[in-house]
């Protein structure tokens, strides 16, 4: 059944981050009624609007993938498309080598397709190396293959620590010769498979891609900030009379014997037709031991980064910031920070809402970095602002700084990420009226957490097909009596 045909039945979706809010409004879209647990206080999960010095902000995720239609969809659904807004300036840098140099042009995620564009960036060894590429033998990428192994095979280890290791980086804080090249990169994982040499198969990449151009930015954001878009959403589920409870952690999944779920959720119990799990995976896993233990048990496996964003206001006057929208750091040059965002030359929102301010940000920590996470928050400020020195010259006061602390807050997908994530589906498969979407799955971005949501509720289409209209379905007191 499409996701607009006709539903009945009650679902239950466990945790309000954007893939529990995408799922719980298609499934409303489609006539189900939903009801939305979450834990914490707050809706969005890893999309958290906030403000420094008077400034609108976001403390979580600031941009998503435009390319990509599921984003940008559901924020003109929700009443957002004249907030949408693409940056200012995507230009950045590297700071690899004592400056900041242009990110070389020509790549896919940071693997080039010539050597032409890496002048400054790598030396005059790693060059060559480069080159070389197209004189060796073919590499088997086999079923799946670290990201950092392959290209430091083909290309040289200069080209994975000083372009691939900050890129992958930015995305998933992870290692670059541990994370999947299958599930991380798919369209070079394919390319790989079918090409001689890996130059050979980015420059066909690049190929299709100019053959076929797409119109509109790579990457947008929305006008008050991402973080707008769980809000928006939220705002939608409930105008549509599904019912969001935050503060409610769910703590129990059982599937009844005559069909349907329990769900325990502190003193209460909610029956229900279906149920969508949609937290990380640590949480799912505890949730899913009772009826999947072989789910739960690959869900408790996966592995996450933490991180630390530090964002800092300082005083237009007397600034001067490089151009471009910021910069990346490649790890092998000792610095503390990975990235800095100059973020009010990155989103005329930001700056439009006070000119005299200038909003930074920087963000620290990767996976297996666990001291440099351990300082306090001034600690983190210090050290923001010391590799913002070297890095820019920038040594003013700020106004005010902010630390958000994601403490595991990305999921690692290594080698073998796919068939994971298939052996997990495959066992949840075998439970009518169950399903799973989130970052941990199919991708982190935010086009790719909604595309999750909607593969979920399509899962559940056929199992809610025909299912008896509960127009009751009380929520109800582990001690007997009516919940509210």
């Amino acid at each position: 059944m499409s996701a607009t045909g006709t539903r009945t039945g009650h679902v239950v979706v466990i945790g309000a981050g954007i893939a529990g809010l995408a799922a719980a409004h298609r499934l409303l879209e489609g006539g189900t009624r939903v009801t939305v647990l979450e834990a914490a206080g707050r809706v969005g999960g890893k999309l958290l609007p906030g403000e420094i010095a008077g400034v609108r902000v976001d403390l979580g995720a600031e941009s998503m993938l435009a390319r990509r239609p599921e984003a940008v969809t559901l924020a003109r659904a929700v009443g957002l498309a004249d907030r949408l807004q693409p940056p200012a300036t995507a230009t950045a840098s590297l700071w690899t080598r004592g400056a900041l140099r242009p990110m070389p042009k020509g790549h896919v995620m940071g693997v080039p397709g010539t050597a032409a564009a890496l002048s400054g960036v790598l030396s005059d060894e790693g060059l060559a190396r480069v080159e070389r590429d197209a004189a060796l033998p073919r590499t088997e990428v086999g079923e799946d293959v670290a990201v950092g192994e392959y290209v430091a095979a083909r290309l040289g280890r200069e080209v994975v620590d000083r372009l691939v290791e900050p890129l992958l980086g930015g995305v998933y804080a992870g290692d670059a010769y541990r994370i999947s090249l299958r599930s991380a990169v798919p369209q070079l994982f394919r390319a790989a498979r079918t090409h001689r040499s890996l130059t050979e198969a980015v420059r066909d990449i690049q190929a299709k891609a100019a053959a076929a151009p797409q119109t509109g930015p790579v990457f947008t954001g929305v006008e008050g900030g991402v973080g707008a878009l769980p809000l928006a959403v939220a705002d939608a589920v409930r105008a549509r009379g599904g019912e969001i409870l935050t503060g409610t952690p769910a703590t129990g999944l059982r599937r009844e014997a005559g069909g349907g779920w329990r769900i325990t959720a502190g003193d209460r119990v909610l029956p229900a037709d279906a149920v969508i799990v949609a937290v990380p995976a640590p949480a799912a896993a505890g949730l899913l031991r009772a009826e999947s233990p072989e789910a739960a048990a690959e869900l408790a496996a996966v592995e996450y980064a933490s991180m630390a964003l530090v964002t800092l206001a300082y005083r237009r006057a007397g600034l001067d910031l490089p151009a471009g929208s910021g910069f990346l750091v490649p790890p092998v040059d000792g610095h503390t920070i990975k990235a800095s965002t100059f973020a009010s030359q990155k989103w005329g929102w930001i700056a439009e809402q006070d000119p005299e301010v200038v909003v930074l940000r920087t963000s620290v920590g990767r996976h297996g970095e666990t001291a440099v996470l351990q300082r306090d928050d001034a600690g983190l400020v210090e050290v923001s602002r010391h590799d913002l020195r070297e890095a820019t010259g920038l040594d003013a006061e700020p106004l005010e700084t902010r630390v958000t602390r994601w403490t595991d807050g990305l999921p690692q997908y290594p080698v073998g990420h796919h068939a994971r994530v298939a052996r997990i589906r495959d066992h949840v498969a075998k439970l009518p009226g169950l399903a799973v979407c989130g970052a941990q799955y199919d991708g982190v971005g935010i086009p790719a957490c909604i595309a999750s949501a909607h593969a979920a509720v399509d899962q559940l289409a056929g199992d809610l097909t025909g299912v008896r209209e509960l127009t009751a379905h009380p929520v109800q007191s582990l001690h007997g009596g009516a919940g509210e």
